[in-house]
């Protein structure tokens, strides 16, 4: 069993100061990889079967693979790749990059905002540094374990809410093809929290919901189920700026989890009761 991400800063074992020059040079990949998807964005891409959408997804990932994949090897020539976005569970020990080259993808091919470039250094299952681009604004956010969470090298840190009551909360919906206990399992968690907070945002992706939680703009977000390119760069950023990560049931979090949850310190325990009813 892996440890747990931590809620506060994790020691990086290379040592700080080569972490943070690798973070600005991941920075610089990221971006890159962005411009080459921003160039893409603009037109509804249209699609008439399933297999015409995963090729329209494929494409899009491959456009910032063929960028990031080159530049982080250089960085980094003894980490390994992710090759499945999708997949979840704890990684082999050392190195691993875990990437997500389109997140989003699917509004990104409605010419819609919502999506971004990330990658994030996994080291023993210790989410280490992490990037994520929005091309269409310009922003990155970052965060290196132990060093804090930025956005353009301006520090974030949450929400100071306690009162759920009071809260912004946001969740994703489930993938196409989910079990139906994940599904059923997420509709009645909007239900409870419809009921006990403020407001309730359901969209994807989870990444930049997890954004605005570390920015302080959302109080909390939850998931169940889940993929490792999908929560950990936003678990990383979250815990960097002062949240709590956990299970929806208050336990530690790993990619092994079945569910997730990332909160203000002090609306986590209510968001654990809400989400247990």
């Amino acid at each position: 069993m892996p440890e747990s991400i931590q809620t506060t800063g994790i020691a990086a074992t290379a040592g700080h100061a080569s972490d943070a020059d690798l973070l600005a040079q991941t920075a610089i990949a990221v971006r890159a990889a962005g411009s080459a998807l921003r160039e893409r964005f603009g037109e509804v891409v249209r699609y008439e079967t399933r297999e015409e959408l995963m090729r329209a997804l494929a494409a899009n990932d491959d456009a910032a693979l063929d960028i990031l994949r080159p530049r982080l090897a250089v960085l980094r020539p003894d980490a390994r790749l992710v090759e499945d976005e999708l997949a979840g569970g704890a990684l082999p020990p050392g190195e691993w990059w875990v990437l997500d080259p389109a997140e989003g993808n699917v509004n990104h091919l409605h010419a819609l905002p919502e999506w971004a470039v990330t990658a994030t250094l996994v080291r023993n299952n210790q989410p280490v540094l992490t990037v994520v681009h929005l091309p269409l604004t310009g922003e990155t956010y970052t965060a290196l374990a132990g060093a804090g969470a930025h956005l353009d090298g301006r520090p974030l840190h949450v929400s100071r809410t306690t009162d759920l009551g009071l809260s912004l909360v946001a969740t994703s919906q489930a993938r196409p093809d989910e079990d139906e206990k994940v599904v059923r399992q997420i509709g009645s968690s909007i239900t409870a929290m419809l009921f006990d907070a403020l407001v309730v945002r359901t969209s994807v992706p989870a990444t930049l919901h997890l954004l605005n939680v570390a920015a302080g703009r959302v109080d909390a977000f939850w998931q169940f189920a889940g993929a490792r390119a999908d929560l950990l760069p936003g678990a990383l950023l979250v815990a960097e700026a002062g949240g709590q990560i956990s299970d929806a049931e208050g336990r530690p979090w790993t990619p092994e989890s079945e569910s997730f949850l990332a909160a203000a310190p002090g609306v986590h325990t209510k968001a654990v009761i809400t989400l247990s009813r």
